[in-house]
């Protein structure tokens, strides 16, 4: 499978299925070799963590230590439960790539495939 993704950090997207479904937030985190994003406050998930000692304290005071509790954090999504929101139509899109020419060099950019927009979603 390829390991290629039409999403990027800093895009904003939108949940199509799922406990979030409609929702829409910004990519934190891309994992291509897994085919998962996590996006800002969606998916949020609860762990269990039990306090540790912190790394690299200063020597003038005692160990500290992190605390432990219910820690809550945004999980990741499958890349096909999200679409990208184009920034020009504000409508959840497919995204097409189109070759250009800038300056004498060849450039992949990302493009709107909804109807009467075609915009460049890089910008």
């Amino acid at each position: 499978m390829a390991t290629t993704m039409r999403i990027k950090k800093g895009d904003l997207v939108q949940v199509l299925a799922g406990k979030d479904r409609g929702k829409q937030g910004r990519v934190l985190q891309a994992r291509p070799r897994d085919r998962r994003v996590i996006v800002e406050n969606l998916n949020i998930g609860k762990r269990h963590t039990k306090p540790r000692p912190m790394r690299d304290t200063t020597r003038m005071g005692g160990a500290t230590m992190i605390p432990g509790g219910i820690v809550s954090k945004p999980m990741p999504l499958d890349v096909s439960n999200v679409m990208i929101v184009c920034p020009t139509c504000k409508q959840p899109t497919r995204v097409g790539i189109k070759v250009k020419e800038v300056k004498g060099e060849t450039v992949r950019v990302r493009v709107c495939k909804r109807d009467g927009c075609g915009q460049e979603i890089d910008s």
